[in-house]
């Protein structure tokens, strides 16, 4: 009997690839989100400084600035897209480990610099994967392989989130980043043992058609208006909830949950409703299609966030029991499956939106964008907590999830025909 076309799709070595794609994007990432907030608020630093310290991922929001260079050149023997993606996985391994051998204390300016330089190679790595990724897929697998890619990134923040966290209560911090670096290795081994995808579009002759074409090709595709629309959308879809999520730790830590408990329910009750969430939005899309996942799974993004207001409002807990670490895990699982779906079909968005010509620069511009909140907005959510408290923080984080839904009208019509 043969298998039905979802199961086809799911079980092939592209698949496979998005796994392993994911887990070495999402990794850095959320060692900069998690662990470091964690690691600085424990060992005394303001909360108002480390919402400033979002501030460090602005290569997030540049990187489509040196993202042509990785269109134009190709680094010795492993390929254009293969050769930066191992090298910008090695230089991670190296500068996580090396943030354990600093004390915030002391070496504050130090772990500033170094979780800077971490962030920039790791926006350098999302412009190689993502790249490889969208030369990988076909236009029938966007959607799935796409959301395949988001499971493993949330699962990666399992690592710094979750085990590193719960090392912390046992081992000094130097060796829970040492362990955490090795996770960057199953990422490196796929890049060695894929073989090299041959673009669709070619390579770029000269730097000023790597730099120049991507852009003028995007805006003659969809016209000024029409992209600006997109470039809007784009900055506002996922505002709200990156907001809600940017001192998540801290907020874990000052309702009262110790660092283990957090590692153990938190993390763990997010984890598997992010994984469903983006599995089955995933699989869903292939009917759905794109337009339509954009719309249902945002508004489960959005109803997600009162989940935190409901927690800020309960207050924080004198003493943690079997009752409040389940209300915790509930509020965690119901925003993580919103977190899952709505992503899932966000970066499918973002890759339909790319042409196969200019790959990594469109992709890493779209991104980019995308990332602006949780880098600069987000660098205030410790002053915003400061002067509001939680619970009225948490209310902002729902009415600026609005806008992005509103945008839908025009650049993803629900009865619009996007298979």
């Amino acid at each position: 009997m043969p298998r039905p076309a979802w199961l086809e799709a799911l079980l092939n070595r592209r698949m496979l690839i998005c796994v392993f794609t994911g887990f070495s994007s999402g990794l850095p990432l959320y060692l900069l989100l998690n662990l470091v907030p964690a690691w600085l608020y424990t060992e005394g630093i303001s909360i108002k400084a480390i919402g400033l310290l979002a501030l460090m991922q602005i290569p997030y929001i540049w990187k489509f600035l040196w993202s042509p260079l990785l269109d134009r050149f190709a680094l010795p023997r492993l390929g254009r897209r293969r050769g930066w993606m191992a090298a910008t996985q090695i230089l991670l391994l190296m500068l996580i480990a090396g943030l354990g051998l600093f004390s915030p204390s002391t070496d504050l300016q130090a772990i500033v610099v170094l979780a800077t330089l971490l962030s920039f190679v790791s926006a350098t790595q999302d412009i190689a994967l993502d790249a490889y990724r969208r030369e990988l897929l076909p236009d029938h697998e966007l959607g799935l392989g796409n959301s395949v890619h988001v499971n493993a990134y949330r699962i990666a923040g399992l690592v710094p989130g979750s085990l590193s966290l719960i090392l912390a209560d046992h081992l000094p911090w130097g060796d829970v980043f040492a362990i955490t670096a090795l996770f960057m290795l199953p990422g490196l081994a796929m890049t060695l043992l894929v073989s090299e995808k041959v673009s669709r579009g070619g390579t770029p002759r000269t730097l000023r058609e790597a730099v120049v074409e991507p852009f003028r090709e995007f805006l003659n595709r969809a016209g000024w208006r029409e992209a600006l629309l997109m470039l809007a959308f784009i900055f506002f879809y996922k505002l709200g909830d990156s907001l809600c999520t940017a001192l998540a730790t801290p907020f874990y830590l000052s309702m009262g949950f110790a660092k283990s408990e957090i590692g153990l329910v938190a993390k763990h009750a997010g984890l598997w409703p992010a994984v469903i969430g983006g599995l089955l939005g995933g699989l869903w899309m292939v009917k759905l299609g794109i337009n339509r996942a954009l719309w249902l799974f945002g508004v489960v993004q959005l109803v997600s966030i009162f989940g935190f207001a409901w927690l800020a409002w309960l207050g924080p807990n004198m003493v943690v029991g079997a009752e409040q670490l389940m209300q915790l895990a509930l509020v965690i699982g119901f925003e993580a499956l919103g977190v899952g779906l709505g992503t899932a079909a966000f970066v499918a968005f973002i890759a339909r939106a790319t042409n196969p010509l200019y790959t990594a620069t469109q992709y890493a511009l779209f991104s980019s964008l995308a990332a602006v909140p949780r880098t600069l907005i987000n660098s205030g959510a410790g002053y915003l907590v400061e002067r509001m408290g939680w619970f009225t923080f948490f209310l902002l984080c729902a009415a600026l999830a609005i806008p992005g839904m509103l945008f839908l009208f025009k650049v993803a019509p629900w009865r619009q025909d996007d298979t």
